[in-house]
């Protein structure tokens, strides 16, 4: 009897180690860093051509191809992230995380077809869209781009409407790619500058003294519910928010906080925002 006790025992204690060392294996794994995004900055930097006193910025398609293997790299160290992982990084940092993810496998997305192609669309067909093709792994799943996009806009996750002007969907009307990658420790100053870029740009926001309207980018129109459910509370709350960067005349910024004009959405601009020549072509 005192045997058999005593083999329990023993049983009971290696049970024990045995569940401490898994929790430990969990938890180094759990507390893995974000993966490096030092080849994503070098291909940004290298690649994107910022215009429009830096408002708005081309890609160089032709130096993205050039260095494919590069970005591959760079996506297959997005790709290796679980999500036991990912849940336990900071909010920032996930945010940051899947816009880059975003925008580097929507580039990967374009190079399969350039330079045969003028807009991403040209990717999809009238029963499929170049957003829900799952062509890539995320956080252990297939994945197409309109989930990752679904995953920052989930209600009560982030609820931060700036997303819409870091995401980059390769089409000229879209907010612009940004010549850096997204940093959780840097993510809110760096959502400020996209927002102050993109609303600043006269050819995709601007008030027409004429009508007495404000005309916006239809990504207003499309996301309102995440204005909504922002701080702001609305469309019109955001950008009356915004005014300094939509008018210089005082009269007019007051009327838009003052929520006094009509909003009007422009058409948008689906040409890929491809730059017009590369020594790399």
């Amino acid at each position: 009897m005192a045997v058999e006790v005593k083999h329990a025992s023993v049983n009971g204690w290696v049970r024990r180690l045995l569940c401490a060392v898994l929790m430990l294996v969990n938890a180094v794994a759990a507390a893995a860093p974000m993966p490096s995004n030092e080849i994503w900055n070098a291909l940004l930097e290298r690649h994107v051509v910022v215009i429009d006193g830096g408002h708005a910025s081309r890609v160089d398609y032709a130096g993205m191809r050039h260095d494919k293997a590069l970005l591959v790299t760079y996506t297959k160290r997005l790709s290796a992230v679980t999500a036991g992982q990912f849940d336990a990084w900071g909010k920032a940092d996930q945010m940051a995380f899947l816009i880059n993810a975003y925008n580097a496998f929507t580039i990967e997305k374009v190079l399969t077809r350039w330079p045969d192609l003028h807009s991403i669309k040209d990717l999809g067909s009238f029963l499929s869209s170049p957003w829900r093709d799952r062509f890539f792994s995320l956080l252990g799943e297939r994945r197409d781009l309109d989930d990752v996009e679904g995953m920052l806009r989930a209600p009560g996750r982030y609820d931060d409407p700036r997303i819409h002007f870091a995401l980059n969907c390769a089409s000229i009307g879209c907010p612009m790619l940004q010549p850096f990658a997204y940093d959780g420790a840097q993510l809110d100053h760096q959502l400020d500058a996209a927002v102050a870029a993109f609303l600043g740009d006269s050819s995709r926001n601007r008030y027409d003294a004429a009508t007495g309207a404000l005309e916006v980018s239809r990504i207003f129109d499309w996301y309102a519910d995440d204005f909504f459910r922002s701080p702001a509370g609305s469309v019109k709350g955001f950008l009356a928010a915004h005014a300094a960067l939509l008018s210089g005349d005082p009269a007019t910024r007051q009327r838009l906080r003052e929520h006094s004009v009509t909003v009007r959405f422009l058409p948008y601009d689906w040409r890929l925002n491809g730059v017009a020549s590369s020594k790399h072509r």
